[in-house]
């Protein structure tokens, strides 16, 4: 039975009073899906109206929605916020792990194949958006599996449900009007399933990525990044071109850094000529040159752990990557992956040497200390970004230290 406009406003005025009212006494699941479906019309129809959704395109969104109580981080009205557990005594540990060779040479295998399988249409992405598609290929792989990752959430379940009692209210209803208008351009709302953080389909676009970066490289009049193997690769590409791509260049280049050479001198700020880092004696670990188009361009040092790692030399498009997974890491899996599929590489050269047994709290600490004595480590929060590696060389240097650029147990003592 349809309940109408004025029933549902009715209810969910009567409903969020009365849980409201009682914050003492958890309420029940149903009257919390009463109070939702009551949100739903009271709360977002009037929001949804003002930003040009049809009432039919509304209602055919929301038919058949419902809270999907699988998620994490719920809070029905009424009940206050479960307390988070702090991350900070979390032990911390050597970036290697993320880099597990069994699971990268499976994709790079996997890749390779559909390189060969989907040759045609990479060509055609290339030339279109100017990104290559090994690259391309690596994010369809790091992200869904080739599409063979299972996505079987209801986007609009997950996307009401968070903005209705998530822990980030404002981001999803953001994110949810963003679905309404895909709804309004004519999506079918059955068709939308993503992840249970929203993100959707074989690219993990968001709804509000999806509007601005999503398109038809099929030709059939549909942007479908769930079915259409064009659609989704043709949008990552997209999605990388409009973050600000630059053809025809690499991600970076693992390189050997000398000793006499300050691992201090990483981040994106300071960006010199590949041909300056060169002068250094900065060379790549392949033996090979830096390509000739490539030494007047800028690049930056990378050291994400320090002189206990693999070292690089990248170029912007590395930070573009960055854009798609706010990750030092995630950017240097997909740059290693895109190298094995095209170039039948292999791993980084460089080994990922022990950190100990630190607590986040210790690196924390760390950077608190640092902090205090001039050193921009940007945000204070227990990971070592590259502003808190390279004034750890800082300090080293001018303590007398050789510069590691990278936290150890050892150095947590001297930092005071």
């Amino acid at each position: 039975m349809r309940i109408s406009t004025k029933a549902r406003a009715l209810l969910a005025s009567v409903l969020l009073t009365g849980i409201l009212a009682a914050p003492a006494a958890a309420a029940s699941k149903a009257s919390v899906e009463k109070a939702f479906q009551g949100w739903i019309e009271t709360e977002i129809w009037p929001l949804a109206k003002a930003e040009g959704i049809s009432r039919r395109s509304f209602e055919r969104a929301f038919s058949d929605v419902a809270i999907n109580w699988k998620l994490p981080d719920l809070t029905p009205p009424g009940e206050k916020p479960k307390k988070k557990r702090k991350q900070n005594q979390a032990e911390f540990s050597t970036p290697g792990p993320y880099f597990d060779e069994k699971r990268l040479s499976g994709l790079a295998a996997t890749g390779r194949q559909h390189a060969a399988a989907h040759a045609r249409l990479l060509k055609k992405i290339e030339k279109t958006y100017g990104v290559p598609g090994s690259v391309v290929l690596a994010i369809w792989g790091r992200e869904t599996g080739y599409g063979r990752a299972k996505i079987t959430s209801s986007e609009m379940d997950v996307l009401a449900t968070m903005a209705f009692m998530g822990d980030r209210k404002e981001l999803f209803r953001k994110e949810l009007l963003a679905a309404l208008r895909m709804v309004e351009d004519g999506i079918d709302p059955r068709m939308m399933k993503g992840s249970w953080a929203g993100a959707m389909g074989q690219p993990q676009f968001m709804p509000s990525s999806y509007l601005k970066y999503a398109v038809d490289f099929d030709g059939d009049g549909v942007k479908d990044i769930w079915n259409s193997v064009p659609d989704a690769l043709g949008s990552i590409a997209n999605y990388l071109v409009l973050k600000g791509w630059q053809a025809h260049r690499s991600w970076g280049y693992e390189v050997s850094i000398p000793a006499n050479v300050s691992c201090a001198q990483e981040g994106p700020d300071l960006a010199q000529p590949i041909k300056a880092w060169a002068g250094q004696g900065i060379e790549r670990i392949s033996g090979k040159d830096f390509p000739k188009s490539e030494l007047k361009a800028e690049g930056m040092m990378l050291v994400p752990a320090g002189r206990h790692g693999p070292e690089f030399i990248v170029t912007p498009n590395f930070y573009v990557i960055k854009e798609y997974n706010n990750s030092d890491l995630y950017a240097l899996f997909i740059g290693n992956l895109a190298d094995r599929i095209d170039y039948g590489s292999g791993a980084f050269e460089g080994s990922w040497g022990s950190v100990g047994h630190m607590l986040r709290s210790d690196v924390e600490a760390m950077q608190k200390r640092l902090n205090k004595k001039g050193h921009d480590v940007g945000k204070i929060d227990g990971l070592p970004g590259y502003k808190t590696r390279r004034s750890i060389g800082r300090w080293q240097a001018e303590n007398g230290l050789n510069p590691t650029c990278y936290p150890d147990e050892a150095l947590l003592a001297k930092i005071r």
